[in-house]
């Protein structure tokens, strides 16, 4: 789990990716001699703080986002929403601008709902804020704030040690409109013919999904698949034998919606671990559905 922990302590919300870009690549960099298969790494301008990895003859591409929500200085003490985070008065938030490191606490305003911040003295506007990271780690379970999507960012970089054939898509701005992962998927199908995906991000437990009982296969979110790549997905898990679950849901998103409402006739499926507290700097994730979802995609990579 230190890697995991090293990712969670990276600041990166949507928009300011860069930190967790560089040091994604740096450990690429570090690594790749010890993996299967040697990928081409895709960098440069044209990808902004995107990052391709091309292994073999690919035929499925693996989309995990970089950024994380969070929180930027307006005006005086106010503060606007980075994507969706839970607000509380107390949460500890952290930065930094010109005049030094920041370290102040969120405020909300009871009657009108605004957000703020205490600090010793006024932050520049245009700082980006994020929570502290308080990383827990028990027998079971890790805790800590931006689990969504540093594990699937860590699910998508253990994946590389067996992966042969295939691209890992490390996409910027998912939590706060999107937009990156449309542009990849324009490059990858272009030049690669590739148009299934999977897309390595944490889910929600709900009534119908529990912590411990498997990575979960979402049927539809506010989006709706192609059932017929869907299913293949789900005969593949079947198979394999490793716990999953399914869910079922009527809102929220991922890259996904970039590949569905593109011009490239992109297959789908969203396949993730499921975290408690979402968008908390608490949230939990039960150990054993972040190794039944390397395990999945291990076989579904090999598989599809």
């Amino acid at each position: 789990m230190q890697l995991l922990h090293t990712l969670c302590r990276l600041a990166a919300p949507a928009g300011n990716e860069a930190s967790l870009s560089h040091f994604v690549q740096r450990y690429v960099a570090e690594q790749k001699a010890s993996w299967r298969v040697q990928p081409r790494v895709l960098v440069g301008a044209e990808f902004q703080d995107c990052i391709l990895l091309v292994f073999g003859t690919p035929r499925t591409a693996v989309f995990a986002h970089l950024d994380s929500i969070g929180f930027t200085v307006r005006y005086g003490r106010q503060l606007v929403r980075i994507g969706g985070p839970a607000v509380q008065t107390g949460y500890r938030l952290v930065g930094e601008d010109a005049q030094g490191a920041i370290d102040c606490t969120l405020t909300v305003d009871e009657q009108t709902g605004a957000l703020g911040y205490e600090f010793n003295r006024e932050i520049e506007r245009g700082t980006e804020l994020t929570f502290h990271c308080d990383f827990r780690e028990t027998e079971t379970t890790v805790q800590s704030c931006y689990l969504d999507n540093r594990l699937g960012v860590w699910n998508a970089l253990r994946l590389c040690e067996t992966l042969e054939n295939g691209i890992i898509a490390f996409s910027c701005w998912e939590e706060h409109g999107g937009g990156s992962a449309a542009y990849l998927a324009k490059y990858i199908y272009e030049h690669y013919g590739v148009r299934q995906a999977l897309i390595s991000d944490i889910t929600w437990v709900t009534e119908g999904v529990q912590a411990g009982q498997g990575v979960v296969i979402s049927l539809r979110d506010s989006l709706i698949p192609r059932r017929a790549y869907v299913d293949r997905i789900r005969l593949l898990a079947r198979e394999s034998g490793v716990a999953h679950q399914l869910e079922v849901e009527g809102s929220g998103g991922s890259d996904a919606k970039e590949l569905q409402h593109g011009a490239q006739p992109w297959d789908w499926c969203f396949v993730g671990a499921p975290e408690d507290h979402v968008h908390t700097p608490d949230e939990l994730v039960h150990k054993a559905d972040i190794g039944s979802m390397l395990r999945l995609y291990q076989v579904l990579m090999q598989e599809l």
